[in-house]
């Protein structure tokens, strides 16, 4: 198959989720292609385009991050690719991670993928699904209350501390946009810069303030494929995020340690909730930060942690993902765009 991963920036990628999985499909010799938000290319004239980055068939990377050190260094091809010719366009970049200078980039990968998509070509995750879900923290709020904890979404500052009051003086503030733990305080009644803290998270837009579960300083982050938790050979895509010393937040990019863990009835509770709604709106790849029997964020636009299951004994689910990519390409040849991408972008079922 010919598939295509769109990410922030070639030369800004490390090698985590996303790359374990490029890797995997290229590995098989599928026709692989990387390319940043910024290398679409359209006129009314012609078809829309892109220019891709990838590594040759033929070049030698025994690993994730020697094949990233290839894709990134002068051994790398690039090629111009009229978007058409793809089977699978996988959207991969992570809007929050764009500064001030690339607001361009936010939603570029979304908008030129709904174009992709109305020409035929399979997107994953569903472009108008990661349109209607484009800040996951709203998204989040569409989920049934009682997988979820007490939250507030305002500008207004009198609303937060009323919030405040409300849950016992202690809360969790976090920007409505934003990712990796950035801008998020945990806060309590011995909090001396409250009113600081609110007005520099309104000033750079909305606001939650959330429920503080004790339980948050180890949260699950579970990785759902098709709308259920991934699993091979018996293992489970869940991770257990420990936050450091002196730290609540459990993120990665914030000092947090992997351990393992097992699929608990909380996590299932929520997994079954939420399930059904990423497979009716075309989510195929989506992450769970899971408290409990709480969750707390969904990730629908560039879920990871996969770069972190072997250190904790579990295999590689690579081959997982793009196992089932495959299927759909399939699926899709056989019924010969009979079957709309957001059905298309979670269907699970095996081809023998």
């Amino acid at each position: 198959m010919k598939i295509c991963f769109v990410v922030n920036g070639i030369d800004t990628e490390t090698c985590g989720t996303t790359c374990y999985l490029i890797y995997e499909a290229w590995k098989r010799k599928h026709d692989v292609y990387v390319m940043g938000v910024g290398d679409f290319s359209f006129t009314n004239t012609e078809k829309l385009s892109i220019n891709s980055t990838y590594v040759s068939k033929s070049a030698e990377a025994s690993s994730p991050k020697e094949y990233l050190e290839l894709l990134q260094s002068d051994k790398a091809k690039h090629k111009r690719i009229i978007a058409t010719d793809l089977d699978v366009l996988f959207i991969r970049n992570n809007p929050t991670e764009e500064g001030s200078t690339r607001q361009w980039a936010e939603q570029a990968g979304v908008a030129f993928g709904r174009m992709m998509q109305q020409e035929g070509v399979l997107v994953l995750n569903d472009a108008y699904a990661l349109s209607n879900a484009f800040i996951d923290k709203l998204y989040f709020e569409e989920l049934p209350s009682v997988i979820k904890p007490k939250s507030l979404i305002t500008r207004n500052k009198e609303e937060i501390l009323k919030f405040f009051e409300d849950n016992k003086k202690k809360m969790v503030l976090k920007p409505l946009e934003g990712s990796g733990g950035r801008d998020v305080y945990l806060i309590d009644k011995n909090e001396k810069n409250l009113n600081q803290i609110i007005e520099n998270i309104i000033n750079k837009g909305y606001v939650i303030a959330q429920e503080f579960l004790p339980a948050a300083k180890e949260d699950v982050r579970v990785l759902l494929l098709n709308g259920e938790v991934m699993v091979k050979d018996g293992n489970y895509g869940i991770i257990r995020r420990v936050s450091g010393k002196g730290e609540f937040r459990s993120n990665f990019a914030q000092g947090g340690k992997a351990g393992k863990t097992e699929l608990t009835d909380g996590i299932k509770k929520v997994v079954d909730v939420v399930g059904p709604k990423l497979i009716k709106d075309g989510l195929f790849f989506v992450g769970l930060d899971v408290v409990e029997d709480k969750l707390i964020e969904i990730n629908v636009l560039s879920p990871g942690g996969m770069d972190h299951f072997e250190e904790i004994g579990l295999p590689d689910f690579s081959d997982i993902v793009i196992d089932s990519i495959e299927k759909k390409v399939t699926y899709k040849e056989m019924y010969s765009g009979q079957i709309e991408n957001k059905v298309l972008a979670t269907m699970a079922h095996r081809i023998e």
